[in-house]
């Protein structure tokens, strides 16, 4: 039995016979580093990680902001075990390196969003036009090419300007681009000048954004229980999001340079996934629209072939 499963084992016996006081630094002895971004439905994470959430269920957290089209190199070269990101990431991803999602995270309700002129009325008007839009591979080139091919488009039909989504944001409210693709926080920015453009289309209108944390298959074969332990931190973030919102809005916040009032109205757009929401996406949801996504990804030319699409996620994890 390795030394710290047996350190932690035996630290449970004397807390339950009262020898010792079972905390989380002597819990917390399975070290992973996991990759994120600044998107608002990633903020449970940071809770779990700052709050000790992670550390109580005997996993010590790292938790780096990586922008999506870095993290796949970052996972390849060890220095990440675990990444948040959307489902149709693992299909690319999956090419180069085994990994597995344990746990979905968030959906998007209306986070993420292509943003355009006021005289652009329809998809049909983006014909020729300027979008800014993050590196192939990402969220929001993925998003965009969805919507398009949902009317009737694709990518070739518009010139694209490669911005990350802060970046597209800002563009788009100093009155560059024709057209911006981002995601909350940035995209409230857009909604807050009006006058530079309207929202054309969100994930209201296309419910494809979907994110899940997923692991090396690697990592997840030797740490199983810390995997359970990551699984088990979400899951507690979101309790005390629901029973201490005002605190939890301010700490996730602060990770984004935003005030809990701020990182609240941006968190309005997406549902956090519980318990019962991870059990029904890993009994259907994620099979059904895992094969929809590799297909418009073969369409677009975005990866060569399609990888083992069962072999995508492990759903063990959630109890």
């Amino acid at each position: 039995m390795p030394y710290h499963h047996s350190l932690r084992q035996a630290s449970k016996v004397l807390a339950v016979l009262g020898l010792v006081t079972l905390s989380s630094s002597v819990l917390a002895n399975t070290k992973v580093a996991i990759g994120i971004s600044g998107w608002t439905g990633f903020g449970p994470l940071v809770l779990a990680q700052k709050e000790g959430l992670f550390a109580k269920h005997g996993v010590d957290v790292d938790i780096q902001m990586i922008p999506q089209k870095d993290r796949l190199l970052a996972i390849a070269s060890n220095s990440l075990q675990c990444a948040a990101t959307t489902i149709e990431t693992y299909i690319p991803w999956n090419l180069r390196v085994p990994i597995k999602q344990i746990v979905m995270l968030d959906k998007s309700y209306g986070a993420d969003g292509l943003a355009a002129r006021n005289d652009i009325k329809s998809f049909s008007d983006l014909k020729g036009k300027t979008v800014a839009v993050d590196a192939k591979g990402t969220t929001s080139y993925f998003g965009l090419a969805w919507m398009l091919n949902e009317n009737h488009m694709s990518m070739s039909d518009i010139n694209v300007n490669m911005l990350s989504p802060s970046a597209a944001a800002q563009s788009f409210v100093a009155g560059q681009n024709d057209a911006a693709m981002t995601y909350e926080p940035y995209l409230s920015k857009i909604r807050e000048a009006p006058q530079q453009g309207h929202i054309l289309a969100t994930t209201l209108d296309y419910p494809m954004v979907m994110d899940s944390l997923g692991c090396q298959t690697s990592w997840l074969e030797q740490h199983p229980e810390a995997a359970k332990g990551l699984v088990e931190g979400y899951f507690d973030a979101l309790e005390m999001i629901h029973k201490d919102p005002k605190k939890s809005y301010a700490i996730m916040g602060s990770v984004v340079k935003q005030s809990g009032e701020e990182f609240e109205k941006s968190a309005a757009y997406l549902r956090w996934q519980d318990r019962s929401d991870n059990k029904q996406f890993f009994q259907g949801v994620l099979q059904n629209f895992t094969r929809k996504a590799g297909d418009l990804m073969l369409k677009n030319k975005l990866i060569p072939k399609l990888p083992n699409l069962q072999g995508l996620y492990d759903g063990q994890y959630v109890q």
